[in-house]
């Protein structure tokens, strides 16, 4: 069916493999509540191609291979749909590639490609492998949508930039990854996640998202699998929710001048993930009952980490520098030379209170090791109360730890092993 001019559907149930097809500009699409239903994880349901001012509303649909397919198209509207059990991978025991280009892309409820100055509102994209897909989107505002219970992304950016992501949820997008057909050995996640943002999507802001209890809270990569340097830089995430998740609450690695400011990140096995990454703030967030870390920086650089509650973790800040090649170490160097060494780093007036250790900081525990170190970090107007150990450095050289109040950890304030020229002076030890 293709449609030319403004159309109401009467309410009903209507099996349509071929899917309808905008085909002229300014034209809206009411659903009125009708059901459109595809062939089994096949085709479109609604195609919009070379579009403007188009709006979808009101409309649902099910059993596609995309539900509505957007392409190179601006001034869309997408809103107050409800799609659902479009295609997915036959298994939950696949991990997922996240570098699929748009023209490999996987299923999905709500498909855009080259879309600008857009609008997706009030949809309705649960229950399937992903929610709402951007690729080379700019200026489109993805708001109100509950994208929760998928198996890949509630909402993924992919090579778009300057778009608003704000109110939505996307709780519980996970998947198992077995790796033993008797399931002794599996990987919670397997890069699925609340919100995926990969290849150059910069200049984001994401605020308000509810994106808890899925693989990832937000994974956000900036090295191609491929070796090519692809940064996601510049994006402001503030007033969202990553907690619960059993892998990360925000990963963000390999990219630049990222703000995450007033976030929740409690309950996961690490708050925060920047590895590889510089010029990074973060600023006022919740960060608590974290297994492993609250916030780990390996190889980072020029960082400031200020004014956050992080308590009851495993670690609450911990930076280093991995010597491992095995880990992949070695090949980063070559494109991220600047971050061999993990350095200028500020921990600056936090709360660091029952975590095991408070601050750690070390370098390559190899004795025989002489490459990269940690250095220049400044842990300064802290609260350090509580700990097991305060703050500990590794092999750290020209910090300091500074006007701290670090009183009441059990074996240790400060702990330094094997550093050299670290300034502790004027930090209130508590008599």
């Amino acid at each position: 069916m293709h449609i030319t001019r403004d159309t109401v559907l009467q309410p009903g149930v209507y099996y349509l493999p071929h899917g309808l097809v905008i085909a002229a500009d300014s034209v809206t699409l009411d659903g009125n509540g009708a059901l459109i239903i595809g062939a089994d994880g096949k085709g479109r349901g609604v195609s919009v191609d070379r579009r403007t001012g188009v709006t979808v509303k009101h409309l649902r649909l099910a059993r596609f291979y995309h539900g509505i397919w957007v392409n190179a198209s601006a001034n869309i509207t997408i809103a107050d749909n409800q799609v659902t059990h479009t295609h997915e991978l036959p298994s939950p025991e696949t991990f997922l590639d996240v570098w699929l280009p748009r023209e490999q892309a996987y299923g999905g409820a709500i498909f855009l490609s080259g879309v600008i100055d857009s609008f997706v509102m009030g949809n309705d994209v649960r229950h399937q492998q992903n929610g709402i897909m951007l690729y080379g989107c700019n200026r489109v505002e993805v708001a109100r949508n509950d994208a929760s219970y998928n198996s890949g992304a509630g909402i993924l950016l992919y090579e778009s930039s300057e778009n608003i992501v704000e109110d939505n949820t996307a709780d519980f997008c996970c998947r198992i990854y077995s790796t033993d057909p008797a399931g002794r050995n599996y990987h919670n996640g397997a890069d699925a996640a609340a919100l995926v943002i990969m290849c150059s999507a910069s200049r984001n802001i994401v605020r308000n998202n509810r994106l808890r209890s899925s693989g990832d809270g937000v994974f956000l990569g900036g090295f191609h699998k491929d070796q090519i340097k692809v940064p996601c830089n510049d994006n402001l995430f503030e007033d969202n929710d990553a907690s619960f998740s059993p892998n990360i609450g925000f990963e963000a690695t390999f990219s630049q001048r990222n703000v995450f400011r007033r976030n929740r990140a409690d309950y996961c096995a690490y708050g925060f993930w920047l590895g590889w990454s510089s010029h990074v703030t973060v600023e006022g967030n919740t960060i608590r009952g974290n297994r492993i870390a609250g916030v780990a920086i390996e190889h980072g650089h020029h960082n400031t980490i200020i004014g956050n509650t992080i308590e009851r973790n495993g670690v609450g800040v911990q930076l280093w520098v991995n010597a491992d090649a095995q880990r992949g170490a070695g090949v980063f160097r070559q494109f991220y030379p600047e971050c061999a060494e993990s350095h200028e780093t500020s921990v600056i007036g936090n709360a660091l209170i029952h975590n095991d250790f408070g601050v750690r900081a070390w370098t390559e525990r190899d004795a025989q090791y002489a490459g990269p170190r940690c250095r220049n970090f400044i842990i300064h107007g802290n609260t350090v109360r509580d700990n097991r150990v305060g703050v500990q450095f590794e092999r750290v050289r020209d910090s300091l730890i500074q006007e701290n109040t670090i009183v009441a950890n059990v074996e240790a304030g400060i702990r330094l092993v094997g550093c050299v020229n670290i300034n502790t002076e004027g930090n209130d030890m508590g008599g």
